[in-house]
């Protein structure tokens, strides 16, 4: 069985091929966030064109960097890139590969990804959250991907975590992406977030407030397991020893609630085996 997996990101879009379970191919381009779709749709119709004189693909799986409407199997809206709202982007691969197509938020297949082939393998229930462009959620309960009772679960991105904070993109203040995703470290404080994980100082104030938001879901949902994934999970120790700390400080004394949380394993490909996974599991 060949699948073709897809992950459309706030930086940068990735295409892999698997046969079975192996990835075989695999490409990622840098993305143009002012074009928007207008923009990235024909760049990925070129590459898809390009890999189908070499492989013959039988269904196809996409996570997507924002809300999805997996209904109606179409992109809600991306607060980090424009013209994607209502976009049937399904449809329209399923057009060019004459395959089936499906499609979840990029947070929910990441959490597939890393639930069947990485980190968080056997961990039910798990929480997987991305830190890089922006800052997403996915939930895995039993091998399942928890969507809720309207697609939203999972969306810790637009927790508060600052009321009176900066003003995010999506028009509410001091949201979790807001005060800790990788687009707004770089803004504010004019170094990339690769930099700023190489300065203890820094990383000591960032976890208080990393910490802050992964207490809610510690408390709310009693997670097996927390995965980060994300360009900013790839600091390693210097992120992961002292947010572990911050933590314990944290998490109320009397709950006996796990702390568990580890780094994808799958690195910038959690998504795509996630994508591959979706494929499977629908």
């Amino acid at each position: 069985m060949k699948t073709l997996a897809i992950d459309i990101g706030g930086t940068k879009f990735s295409v892999a091929a698997f046969d079975g379970d192996r990835l075989v191919r695999r490409e990622s381009r840098s993305t143009d966030r002012e074009g928007g779709r207008v923009w990235l749709v024909p760049q990925l119709d070129a590459l898809l064109e390009e890999w189908k004189r070499d492989m013959r693909f039988d269904r196809c799986g996409i996570g997507f960097g924002g809300p999805v409407n997996f209904r109606t199997q179409t992109v809600w809206q991306s607060t980090h890139a424009g013209g994607w709202e209502g976009f049937p982007l399904t449809r329209h691969i399923a057009d060019l590969l004459g395959a089936p197509v499906v499609m979840d938020n990029d947070a929910n297949v990441g959490a597939l990804g890393e639930f069947e082939f990485g980190a968080g393998k056997g961990c039910s229930p798990l929480f997987y959250m991305t830190i890089s462009t922006g800052i997403g959620g996915g939930i895995v309960l039993n091998g399942e991907i928890v969507r809720g009772a309207d697609g939203w679960a999972g969306e810790i991105g637009h927790h508060t975590l600052a009321p009176d904070g900066p003003e995010c993109l999506c028009g509410s203040r001091g949201c979790f992406e807001r005060m800790c995703c990788g687009l707004w470290l770089e803004r504010d404080y004019g170094r990339s977030a690769r930099e700023l994980m190489e300065d203890p100082a820094f990383v000591a104030r960032y976890v208080v407030l990393l910490a802050r938001g992964l207490k809610t879901c510690i408390m709310v949902l009693n997670p097996a397991r927390i995965v980060i994934g994300g360009g900013l999970s790839k600091a390693g120790d210097r992120l992961f020893v002292p947010l572990r700390e911050e933590l314990g400080r944290q998490i109320t004394a009397w709950s006996g609630a796990r702390q568990d949380v580890q780094p994808a394993a799958l690195g910038d490909d959690s998504v795509l085996y996630g994508a591959l996974a979706l494929t499977r599991n629908t």
